[in-house]
């Protein structure tokens, strides 16, 4: 009997929102994943940092393992392991996921299909295409556009199927569209029929080029379109027009550069993905312990003391409550200390430990706070200020010099992550990039510190450069930098909007070639 278990896993059709709760809580104990090209890899950071992560290919005409290979090694990896086999779409169509199960039951290896969102149905819906519609279907098919080579005769009933059904949808038919549209044309569908071609559907990179039975041959050629693809053929298609609601997103079709920290980009990256952008990590600082904890821990220990803390970060809010439960206090231990916090993302990150915050200015930055203490008489009064082991001195030095006894101690340091340099470098010298985000000055420092500025400047030209707030415009500005983007308020989300608004100001309105409607 064996030890391990296969689990067939659909990954859905690239959007990561439409992996299934199955597939991500089986990948969450998975032991090895075996993933395709069309399996987004945003999905493996559901599996355990251990886990192994294997690359099987899959591509149209490139596979890195021939499908023999990856059956042996799926068999050979579950014997005795956990293994996730992540496909893209739903295994059991058109994926060959029945042929890898017939493989595990020859072999005695228990396994699981988890059932995922099919490409069939959610590409088209991406582009606009309902597959039914009262006024115009009430059929529809699913067929292969790519037939096995070693089998000389066709399993697709062209006579049936040109006139039988009203939705035709045909997986990975790039290369065989010309012989699709003509085998469909000769067996009765009319030539005016409309037809839809949609490219990595479903992701920020989806390209859709619609014409007709006649023309969409010549149209996907002068769109340069090349497979993934999904074709869809009916009059449905004649509905994208009106429904064409994900290509229609403020930000589509834009590949924005964001430098935040990992930990933090999620909240940015997620605002940017739902506006339509294509969001490419490139994080400039990374978040770490300090080189000690004895400064925190001895200002953790003497909390009493203190009249003030004042957090500027939210990394300064998570790295101080580790600390105090790694001592064994809780915030009780804040009682009688006034809380301040630079902006509403830190305050939050206060109040969600069920402190009052008592401070928060209406501009989020570290003068401001100075601004809503107002005359207030600061002579002698205690101020801790746990943040970045390296940070700007004005808030400190500034209530020193109104009498304060100020303590500044390192909750965090930030390092630069120095991975990915090139692969960024070269997206900019192909102009892939439309923006590059900056949510603080280090950030803009970072950054610079992983190019030549002599080489990288240049490659910029062209790039919108957006700014979280005056601090940080000042530091891209001083780094030779134009900035076009910068928000009224000095937040995260102010600063999605300030993108968002930036971009729908240059949106084309022309149509795009392709895209004219169908008769």
């Amino acid at each position: 009997m064996s030890k391990g278990k296969a689990y067939l896993v659909g990954a859905g059709p690239g959007d990561p929102g439409l992996l299934t709760l199955r597939g991500r809580e089986v990948l969450e104990k998975a032991e090895v994943v075996i993933y395709d090209y069309l399996a987004n890899e945003e999905f493996l950071k559901y599996a355990p940092p251990d886990a192994e992560k294997i690359y099987v290919g899959k591509k149209g005409g490139d596979h890195t393992l021939s499908q023999d290979g990856i059956n042996a090694l799926l068999v050979a990896k579950a014997r005795d392991r956990v293994v996730v086999r992540l496909k893209g779409g739903d295994p059991f169509v058109f994926g060959r996921g029945g042929e890898e199960a017939q493989v595990l039951v020859e072999a005695g290896i228990p396994f699981e299909v988890v059932p995922g969102v099919t490409a069939a149905v959610s590409v088209p819906a991406y582009a606009g295409i309902p597959l039914s519609h009262r006024d115009h279907t009430a059929s529809m098919a699913f067929v292969t556009g790519h037939e096995r080579e070693d089998k000389g005769d066709s399993k697709i009933a062209w006579d049936k199927l040109a006139t039988g059904v009203g939705t035709l949808v045909f997986f990975m038919g790039v290369k065989n569209l010309p012989e699709i549209c003509r085998s469909l044309i000769a067996h009765g569908r009319p030539a005016r029929t409309p037809v839809a071609v949609i490219r990595w559907g479903t992701t920020p990179d989806q390209q859709t080029v619609t014409g007709t039975l006649e023309n969409i041959v010549e149209r996907v050629r002068e769109a340069q379109l090349k497979p993934p693809a999904i074709t869809v053929v009916g009059d449905v298609v004649n509905l994208r027009g009106e429904l064409n609601w994900f290509e229609n997103r403020p930000l589509f079709g834009r590949r924005i550069v964001v430098t935040r920290a990992r930990e933090q980009a999620s909240d940015f990256k997620g605002m940017l993905t739902e506006l339509g952008a294509h969001c490419i990590e490139f994080p400039t600082i990374a978040i770490e312990p300090p080189p000690s904890w004895r400064e925190l821990d001895e200002a953790i220990r003497r909390l009493a003391s203190y009249d003030w803390a004042i957090f500027t970060s939210v990394n300064g809010v998570r790295f101080f409550m580790e600390r105090l439960r790694a001592l064994g206090l809780d915030v009780r231990e804040l009682k009688g200390v006034r809380l301040a916090a630079i902006g509403p993302k830190t305050a939050e990150a206060l109040e969600k430990t069920g402190l009052r915050v008592d401070l928060v200015p209406s501009e989020y930055r570290a003068e401001s706070i100075l601004d809503s203490l107002g005359d207030a008489d600061l002579r002698e009064r205690r101020f801790l200020i746990p943040r970045a082991m390296v940070a700007r001195d004005i808030l400190p030095e500034t209530l020193r010099a109104k009498g304060a006894l100020v303590e500044v101690v390192p909750a965090y340091r930030t390092v630069i992550p120095r991975e990915r340099g090139p692969e960024i470098a070269e997206r900019f010298r192909k102009a892939e990039i439309h923006c590059l985000t900056f949510t603080s000055s280090s950030t803009v420092s970072n950054f610079f510190s992983l190019f030549d500025r002599g080489e990288i400047l240049p490659l910029l030209e062209g790039v919108a450069i957006a700014c979280i707030g005056p601090v940080t415009a000042q530091t891209a500005v001083k780094h030779g930098l134009k900035v076009h983007i910068m928000p009224a308020e000095y937040t995260i989300p102010g600063l999605a909007n300030a993108i968002c608004s930036h971009f729908e100001a240059k949106r084309p309105e022309k149509p795009v070639p392709g895209e004219d409607p169908v008769d």
